[in-house]
């Protein structure tokens, strides 16, 4: 019975070691390990040229963070035909100064955004067991955060578009594009009857953002025959473990989706979605494990299914 109890201790320690590993590596390594993925979309109209997209979400720059603000300013060698950023930008006002120097050299490609639910208020401590919860009530608010100036900057500044429950018709690449986006569905701030419709006559495709996938709004957007809808929010699951994959989707996304390109079906038929990983974490859960910090370069692509509005 002694040597039982003995191997039961060993294996706990062991147990708890190999925990403390996965966790150091996650905090020290893994959540600034960079990584630029490329994804192909087939929505484009046959016989229509590639447009280059940059999906950016859930940066949560802090003002320190000096490699993913030198990162992020690199990607401009991407030379994108749009820039796409879904929101939870910064995590403090101090912040925004280094993050738009940041951005300056992606100013020089059209861009569109929209906030997410941590570009309202600062971030606040809250237990790592919360956010294992699937039934966790929205995250306190801290201070409020004034997006209203960072999305200023970013227009005015910058030369982006706000597409916070509005939509618009824009030439690129000699192409048209329906472009579309609603406020943050955590925070229930999204009215996607404001932006509804069918895409505008002559666009080769629609694309809609939302800051956080929730299935009423990507329901939404198949309806009305949107293409491509972008969002992030999810973190990619944050965590995720071999055979398990994303532990948790913080959204009412099914946790096989929070991360990359899948089909939602709807009313006009399924839409395509891409959920991006995310760049950062909050400060008060700075781990990412199995799931890289990201940016997409989406390649749209023709499709023989894909017709021309």
């Amino acid at each position: 019975m002694g040597e039982v109890r003995r191997t039961a201790r060993r294996l706990a320690g062991l147990g708890a070691s190999a925990t403390a590993a996965m966790i150091a590596y996650g905090a020290g390594y893994e959540r600034t390990a960079y990584t630029l993925r490329r994804v192909p979309v087939p929505v484009l109209p046959d016989g229509t040229r590639p447009l280059r997209v940059l999906h950016l979400s859930d940066l949560h720059v802090t003002a320190g963070q000096r490699d993913k603000l030198a990162w992020l300013s690199e990607l401009a060698r991407l030379v994108p035909d749009l820039v796409a950023l879904t929101g939870d930008v910064v995590c403090a006002n101090e912040a925004r100064g280094p993050l738009l120097a940041a951005l300056e050299p992606l100013f020089a490609f059209p861009g569109v955004f929209v906030p997410g639910n941590n570009d309202y208020f600062v971030p606040t401590p809250r237990s790592p067991h919360r956010y294992l919860r699937r039934d966790a009530p929205a995250d306190p608010r801290g201070e409020p955060l004034d997006w209203p100036a960072l999305a200023r900057a970013l227009a005015v500044d910058g030369g982006w578009t706000e597409l916070t429950n509005a939509r618009t018709v824009v030439g690129l690449a000699g192409l048209r594009l329906d472009l579309r986006g609603v406020d943050d569905a955590r925070l229930r701030r999204d009215r996607p009857a404001l932006v509804a419709g069918p895409p505008e006559a002559g666009t080769d495709v629609a694309i809609g953002l939302s800051h956080t996938p929730e299935p009423r709004v990507l329901d939404a957007f198949a309806a009305d025959g949107v293409g491509l809808v972008l969002s992030g929010h999810t973190h990619g699951g944050q965590v995720r473990l071999p055979g398990l994959g994303a532990l948790v989707s913080n959204c009412g996304l099914d946790r096989a989706r929070v991360r990359g390109l899948s089909r939602h079906g709807g009313a006009g038929g399924p839409t395509w979605v891409h959920v991006s990983p995310g760049l950062g974490t909050s400060p008060y859960a700075p781990i990412r494990l199995g799931c890289r910090p990201e940016a997409t370069l989406l390649s749209l692509v023709a499709s023989p299914a894909a017709a021309r509005g």
